[in-house]
């Protein structure tokens, strides 16, 4: 009689050429908050949802968030000179999608006040900064800003955070369903 042997998995593995795809897929597994960054003044201000954000550096207090090359914040931004990041709640996922499409919800459809450089801040969102923007790099298919943290807030930091997690958005608190892609802009 012999021993039944465990089956091991072998991992997925791709070398060469990367596809698109199956990178958007792995670095899926990586679980990101929900941010949407704001910008621009009157008229011309507007967001955009992004998981792309990082904090750079503490001192100086710097940030980064990255946009498609073709996403409709990025002209805003770049004039403006200033951004905000705000940090979604769990409860609002609804907020997340009404800023992820190319048409895009209003800030006027949803409370805002003015930061210190002038750009919108979602005034329920779990946490902002507010940034003065210091450099732009391309990066392949999207533009990595980086800005210097001038004021942040924290208005709603007893919420749940949102999370993007294998394609879908949720709270901590819930089970991840679907797979709705972010887009940035």
């Amino acid at each position: 009689m012999t021993a039944t042997q465990p089956q091991t998995r072998r991992p997925h593995r791709a070398v060469g050429p990367v596809d698109g795809k199956l990178l958007r897929n792995v670095c899926g597994l990586f679980v990101t908050g929900v941010t949407v960054i704001t910008s621009g003044t009157g008229e011309e201000a507007s967001g955009a949802t992004v998981n792309s954000f990082t904090s750079v550096s503490l001192d100086p207090s710097l940030v980064l968030f990255c946009l498609h090359k073709d996403s409709r914040l990025r002209q805003v931004v770049e004039e403006t000179g200033a951004y905000a990041v705000n940090f979604l709640t769990g409860r609002q996922e609804q907020v997340a999608w009404a800023f992820a499409g190319r048409q895009t919800a209003t800030l006027q459809s949803v409370d805002h006040h003015l930061s210190a450089t002038g750009v919108p801040v979602l005034s329920q969102a779990m946490a902002f900064l507010s940034c003065r923007l210091v450099n732009a790099f391309e990066g392949g298919d999207h533009t990595i800003f980086v800005g210097e943290v001038v004021e942040l807030g924290l208005p709603c930091a007893d919420q749940e955070p949102l999370i993007f997690f294998r394609g879908s958005m949720g709270s901590l608190e819930e089970e991840q369903r679907g797979t709705h892609p972010i887009f940035d802009g």
